[in-house]
């Protein structure tokens, strides 16, 4: 079989090392090429054709997010983003997997060496999901709106159709993504009305980076979208993710809903892990529930979101096509899990149509 094809693109000469060696050490994969800078990469680029590139953020010339702009209007391909563990590396690393980078590596600020050693399966295993990633040429990003257009400066997202009827407050709608999830969970939370039922999230993101993807979101949707804390009440009208290295299920404390947060082992290798939450939905919420499997790599959360239609969650599953990567949906789908297959542009409005349409789903009037 023909191996991978890697270019690193670095402005540290001993992470290009690294990273090399660590690439090539693998059977299925080769390191072509290692840039020091973008304009040194774009040449390699032209010359090598590789499969996946590893992109650093900052460095000479040209920083990273340019040439990845450029690149994924250009020739678009799969990236891997790397990216320094701070809060500005995250945003940054938003930014990017928002102009169509794959995945990214959070490298250790300090102990460079002995850091990407131990990253080094987790490296090799995003640039082989990578190399399979759909990608697409990117688009214009969405426009900011005037910061009066929503109740806390977000703009506006398209309206249903037809006004939603006061949804029970019993109802909530989880969600499970992986690689490609951060701009899908954007696309499904961006329509939603700012009453709409609580949404609770597991997105799988390492510690340090979920705090600057919910202040993203809660910027850009109508809805409150925040990290869940330890004990706070699931509220209609927000939107919980599960902080980073942390799981989060779902609990019943007298007659609300509230949010668990824990650190304990890893399930399906994740934590968070979209199998706990969901589990948990299924034995706390039943019927209450609504489930949406958005792209990602692996079957994290597959057999949990067919545990939650046996207990008569309604759930919605992303199709191929739309999906970065079509693992999880797939086992999803597999499981015999999903009720409906639909583009990732079409899930929102089939879930607030859903919300508008099913007496079920609407509290009674007094």
């Amino acid at each position: 079989m023909a191996k991978i094809r890697v270019v690193v693109v670095d402005d540290s000469a001993l992470v290009r090392s690294l990273l090399t060696e660590i690439i090539n050490r693998q059977p299925d994969m080769q390191c072509v090429g290692a840039a020091s800078d973008p304009l040194v990469a774009r040449e390699m680029i032209r010359e090598l054709s590789p499969d996946v590139i590893t992109l650093d953020v900052e460095m000479p010339r040209m920083d990273g997010l340019e040439f990845l702009s450029r690149l994924m209007r250009l020739r678009p391909m799969p990236v891997v983003m790397v990216s320094t563990l701070t809060e500005q590396g995250a945003d940054i690393t938003l930014r990017a997997l928002e102009m169509g980078a794959v995945d990214y590596v959070a490298k250790p600020r300090i102990g460079i060496t002995s850091g990407l050693n131990e990253l080094a399966s987790d490296i090799v295993d995003k640039i082989r999901i990578a190399a399979a990633a759909h990608v697409k040429r990117l688009g214009p990003a969405p426009a900011p709106a005037a910061a009066a257009a929503a109740p806390h400066g977000a703009p506006p997202a398209e309206a249903p159709r037809a006004p939603l009827p006061r949804i029970s407050t019993e109802k909530v709608i989880c969600i499970g993504a992986s690689t490609g999830g951060t701009e899908a969970i954007r696309e499904v939370l961006m329509p939603m009305p700012a009453d709409s039922p609580a949404i609770v999230i597991t997105q799988h993101m390492p510690p340090g980076f979920t705090t600057s993807f919910a202040a993203r979101l809660d910027s850009l949707c109508k809805i409150r979208v925040e990290e869940a804390r330890h004990g706070q009440r699931i509220l209609p009208g927000h939107a919980y993710i599960a902080p980073g290295g942390h799981h989060l299920r779902i609990d019943r404390s007298g007659s609300n809903y509230v949010a668990v947060v824990e650190d304990t082992e890893p399930v399906n290798r994740h934590r968070p892990s979209v199998e706990v939450l969901f589990r948990s939905a299924a034995r706390v919420l039943g019927p209450n529930a609504l489930g949406i499997m958005l792209t990602g790599m692996g079957g994290d959360g597959a057999q949990a979101m067919r545990e939650m239609k046996d207990a008569g969650s309604y759930n919605y599953v992303q199709d191929e096509a739309s999906c970065v990567v079509f693992g999880m949906p797939r086992m999803a789908i597999q499981a015999g899990a999903a009720h409906e297959i639909l583009p990732l542009t079409q899930i929102a409005s089939a879930l607030l149509n859903r919300l508008a349409s099913n007496p079920a789903l609407v509290r009674h009037r007094i």
